[in-house]
């Protein structure tokens, strides 16, 4: 008598056919890096994310032996782009907490972070500092309260824009002080910082590696960072807790997300060898140059932070009625 044929049982062949999906799904995993990987960059050449990511993927080329292409399209282009690559794991976006802060900013983006990107790991964190201009008479955060309190509207801070990171922190700060000063925008943060160290403005949040220089030389006075802890680069400057404002945060970042339905095995690859790559001396030392400072947080981790960030930012924008569009 001859055998039935395997699929003459529908049971049988239903499980025989998962199983080959099962099998289909892993194999991507297995091979994987088996060509280049782009790594898109939701920001201009030269910039923080740039610079991390030319120094990470160098990395990354030497240790798996493909090639890692950079490719910076700035604004809302890169995460629409790299929300709609392939899940295959060979387009990733490197992006700073501008992410968040353009999806709370424009009425309509392109793209949902939470949605359509698989949270790989926070690669650094970055702290920014509040400098205000010599000839302002305060030495310290809660002088710089007390005196902005008794001179409504007659303070100002320079951002790099509207909507920008540091137009948020700013904005974060009137908030939790409690004063009213007057935001300026400025096409980009150095023309903003000039103008403090000119005494055109009075204060300004930016990275601690773009005010140190100008603080050495006593054209800013540096009051407070902007992270619950200290920066490493300076191990004198409080935080904004420790300097009279509690329950004050702003922490710049830097992560590496996947487009959604990347293979989980894949992201945890990528994961491990990131991590792996932060960690390096000479890659802590540059990191370090830059004013930032080593996490490699799991996916869960990173995933967990963005929303909370995203909740975070998207009240902060509400209370302020900032817009970008």
């Amino acid at each position: 008598m001859s055998r039935p044929a395997l699929t003459s049982n529908p049971l049988r062949a239903a499980l025989i056919v998962a199983a080959a999906a099962l099998g289909s799904t892993d194999a991507p995993a297995q091979n994987y890096p088996s060509r280049p990987i782009r790594v898109i960059v939701p920001s201009a050449a030269g910039g923080g994310g740039d610079i991390v990511a030319r120094a990470v993927g160098q990395k990354l080329a030497e240790s798996w032996g493909q090639q890692v292409v950079v490719d910076n399209r700035n604004g809302l282009l890169g995460p629409e782009l790299a929300a709609k690559a392939d899940p295959d794991g060979y387009t990733l976006m490197l992006t700073t907490s501008a992410l968040i802060v353009r999806e709370a900013v424009y009425r309509k983006v392109p793209f949902n972070t939470i949605r359509d990107f698989a949270a790989v790991t926070q690669l650094v964190t970055q702290s920014n500092v509040l400098s205000v201009t010599p000839s302002l008479p305060v030495q310290s955060i809660k002088e710089l309260i007390a005196y902005a309190k008794t001179r409504p509207g007659q303070l100002n801070y320079a951002s790099g824009g509207n909507g920008t990171s540091n137009h948020l922190a700013g904005e974060l700060f009137k908030y939790l002080a409690g004063v009213d000063i007057v935001h300026v925008p400025y096409k980009g943060v150095p023309q903003g910082l000039l103008d403090v160290i000119g005494g055109r403005m009075h204060m300004s949040f930016t990275s601690p590696v773009a005010a140190m220089p100008a603080a050495k030389d006593g054209k800013l006075r540096m009051l407070a960072v902007t992270t619950t802890r200290r920066f490493s680069g300076l191990p004198n400057v409080p935080t904004m807790a420790e300097a009279g404002l509690p329950g004050y945060e702003f922490t710049g970042w830097m992560g590496v997300f996947a487009p959604a339905r990347t293979p989980k095995a894949i992201i945890n690859q990528l994961h491990a060898e990131l991590v792996k790559i932060i960690r390096l001396p000479d890659v802590k030392e540059r990191l370090a140059g830059d004013g930032a400072e080593a996490v490699g947080s799991t996916p869960q981790e990173f995933s967990t932070y963005v929303d909370s960030e995203l909740k975070k930012w998207g009240g902060v924008v509400k209370k302020a009625g900032i817009r970008a569009d």
